[in-house]
């Protein structure tokens, strides 16, 4: 029996800042943006409400059509894989960057 795997990411949130677009030196286009998903909770002790927010870096390949449209505050849906890639940086340290491959992206609100 064949192993079976999913990578699969549905996000909704607020854009944090503008989305950025660049070209790879073959002229694909390939954007990011941030993306804020909140959520919230009562404290079991306090009654209290409590919110925490996650950050998450969404990249969108050639789409910089779309990319003028996401801009800071927008809600947006995403559909994607999650993919970490590696990198080392200025001292030679090697960092890990896990990062959404948006295959969809939809502007919600007005």
């Amino acid at each position: 029996m064949a192993s079976r795997s999913v990578n699969k990411v549905i996000l909704i949130g607020n854009l944090g800042k503008d989305a950025e677009t660049r070209f790879t030196t073959s002229g694909v286009s390939v954007s990011r943006f941030t993306l804020a998903t909140s959520r919230r909770w009562k404290d079991n002790q306090t009654g209290e409400m409590k919110e925490e927010t996650d950050w998450h870096t969404v990249v969108v390949w050639r789409q910089e059509n779309l990319a003028q449209f996401l801009t800071k505050g927008k809600q947006v849906y995403v559909e994607g894989r999650l993919q970490t890639r590696s990198y080392d940086d200025k001292d030679g340290v090697k960092k890990y960057s896990t990062e959404v491959v948006a295959d969809e992206v939809i502007l919600l609100g007005g």
